[in-house]
């Protein structure tokens, strides 16, 4: 079993749903454990066991969600239903998400090589999950006319350091949305951009025998340890923002980030 591949798997599944950046995490591990560059394959299979574990976990609401939805095509009473209006929102939020993370990704490159980048980043993710702390929960649901910013929200996340969860949760809870709703429609809408990024991303492979091939020892088991953490992390994640105890991240983010700062100022 090698070691760092599993360790990379945990680091992805705890950091992908917890709001402190799993890319910074990641870019971290690999200059600091001097991993080297992760295979684009591999990273493939750690995104396909994280996104497994979001299917996992919200099974039913997708469902509900997606029969409401089509079912609106032909009753006019479902389209008052809320899986026609959470439905309609996805659409609008990955339409966004889609153009503006394509648009950040070459700068975003660059970042995850940069240290000071990715301090600066963590910083960031730490000012906005510790400015949630003050935000008045709503009762609003996601719908068309606020998931273009939360959608926003998700495209610039494609900065490492920045973290998806923490940016698309904040923007939830600032439009209005209930705690429980903010969390829901954040990992609900990861699916789709999680799918659409590892397409485009998979575009550059070859065929099934140089995947497998360009795949480290250990993958099956990093995969594994992805799912078990990234499904463990969204039960905690969801009972600390339904508790409003999420901010505490925010002195992780602060602290890592100072640390990050200093470490690339020291030019070490």
């Amino acid at each position: 079993m090698d070691v760092a591949a599993v360790s990379l798997g945990l680091i992805q599944g705890v950091t992908e749903f917890l709001p402190v950046s799993s890319s910074g995490h990641l870019a971290l591990f690999k200059a600091i454990a001097g991993y080297g560059e992760m295979t684009l394959s591999f990273d493939l299979v750690l995104h396909i066991a994280t996104l497994m574990a979001v299917f996992l976990y919200f099974l039913n609401d997708i469902v509900l969600i997606l029969f409401e939805w089509c079912y609106g095509f032909f009753n006019a009473n479902a389209r008052r239903w809320t899986g026609w209006r959470v439905g309609w929102a996805v659409i609008a939020g990955v339409a966004v998400t889609g153009p503006v993370g394509i648009l950040l990704s070459p700068f975003a490159e660059e970042a995850s090589v940069n240290m000071l980048w990715l301090g600066v980043n963590f910083l960031v993710t730490g000012a906005l999950l510790l400015s949630s702390k003050f935000i008045t929960e709503g009762n609003d649901g996601a719908r068309m006319r606020n998931a273009w910013f939360i959608g926003l929200a998700q495209g610039v996340a494609v900065f490492p350091g920045v973290s998806r969860s923490g940016s698309t949760i904040w923007a939830g809870l600032a439009l209005g949305l209930s705690r429980d709703e903010a969390f829901r429609f954040s990992f609900i809408l990861s699916i789709p951009a999680i799918i659409g990024a590892s397409l485009f991303e998979a575009r550059k492979l070859g065929g099934i025998a140089e995947f497998m091939n360009s795949l480290p020892d250990g993958w099956l088991y990093a995969a594994i340890a992805a799912f078990v953490s990234g499904f463990l992390s969204l039960v905690i994640l969801r009972r600390l923002i339904t508790g409003a105890k999420w901010w505490v991240f925010s002195l992780y983010c602060v602290a890592l980030g100072c640390v990050v700062v200093i470490y690339s100022m020291m030019g070490t």
